[in-house]
């Protein structure tokens, strides 16, 4: 049997090695487990060091694919760069970041993002909900988050705050792994946290999700599966990606399992809470793997080093690839 134009072989043998994203993770441990039932001979080990901590070991050449839950940074690009590592990036997924609350908390309907900046940032540095908004309790909030290795917390932190001066607080309990978020939030009636939908989705029978009012619509709008496709679910609707080192592709195992994971892609980012991106850029993605030197690179920085946004859509395109 052929999968994505590669000829099955049962003698394929080797070791994958992923590390990355805690927010990418369910994806790629479900590619390898797949993956593993076809070519019981191949290894994968998928690791959960955090976005940035994956980009650290990918740009050294210690793997052959970084999850990851943001584009690649410019720092990062240039480490590549120096370190002679060329890459394929690889969309899998769309991704809603969460915030969640406790399921005892009824004041919380709906977050401004004046709100969460209230809560999450130095600036407002809010201590109890009543600070939040008139009405709410006077009660101590406990903040849960991602670490700051995580693209989660990038992520964030970039919706957030953007380009102000102020940053994030400080005294927000944080770890690296999303199950230990969880289990903060929700054993804190007052707690907040945030992490992507899929773990949210695995746990809201002890949590809740809080709408978020779109800033473009006014319209207060929850993560669904409908909402963070079409971008309603704003400013916190977000790609997903795959970093494959262009060298490790030239290994038979690794081509073999970069191609099943874009096949099953759609189907399994729908298994783990997540929303499946359009098959055009599926085969988008694998047209730059087979491209070879021509695919490598980034469509998330400019010319000029400057972060790339928009729709994946939009921005994965070919001329807007920068080597």
């Amino acid at each position: 049997m052929a999968v994505c134009g590669y000829a099955q072989n049962t003698s394929l043998r080797g070791t994958i090695e992923i590390d990355g994203s805690s927010t990418v993770y369910p994806i790629s441990e479900a590619a390898a487990s797949g993956f593993n039932k076809s070519y019981s001979n191949v290894k994968v080990n998928v690791g959960v060091s955090g976005t940035g901590g994956g980009f650290k070991r990918f740009t050294k050449g210690e793997t052959d694919i970084s999850d990851a839950s943001r584009p690649i940074k410019d720092s990062e690009f240039a480490a590549c760069k120096e370190a002679g590592v060329s890459f394929y990036e690889l969309p899998v997924a769309y991704d809603g970041l969460t915030l969640v609350l406790h399921k005892d908390n009824d004041w919380v309907d709906y977050l401004t993002i004046d709100e969460i900046k209230k809560i999450f940032t130095t600036q407002g540095n809010a201590k109890t909900w009543s600070e939040v908004r008139a009405g709410w309790p006077e009660r101590e909030i406990k903040i849960f988050a991602p670490g700051t290795d995580s693209g989660t917390f990038d992520y964030f932190k970039e919706v957030v705050i953007g380009k102000s001066e102020t940053s994030l607080r400080a005294d927000m309990s944080t770890s690296e792994d999303d199950n230990v978020l969880v289990t903060g939030v929700s054993g804190s009636p007052s707690a907040i946290g945030f992490f992507g939908v899929a773990y949210y989705e695995e746990n809201k029978d002890k949590l809740k999700s809080v709408a978020i009012v779109n800033p473009s619509t006014g319209a207060k709008v929850s993560p669904t599966a409908t909402t963070i496709e079409d971008g309603s679910y704003a400013p916190f609707s977000r790609p997903l990606f795959i970093y494959v080192n262009a060298k490790s592709f030239q290994r038979a195992e690794v081509r073999q399992f970069v191609a099943y994971y874009l096949q099953n892609a759609p189907k399994m980012a729908q298994a783990t809470g997540y929303v499946a991106l359009p098959a055009t850029i599926y085969r988008e993605g694998m047209m730059r793997c087979r491209a070879q030197a021509k695919g490598a690179g980034t469509h998330y920085l400019t010319e000029s080093m400057e972060k790339r946004g928009g729709a994946v859509t939009e921005v994965y395109k070919s001329e807007n690839l920068v080597k």
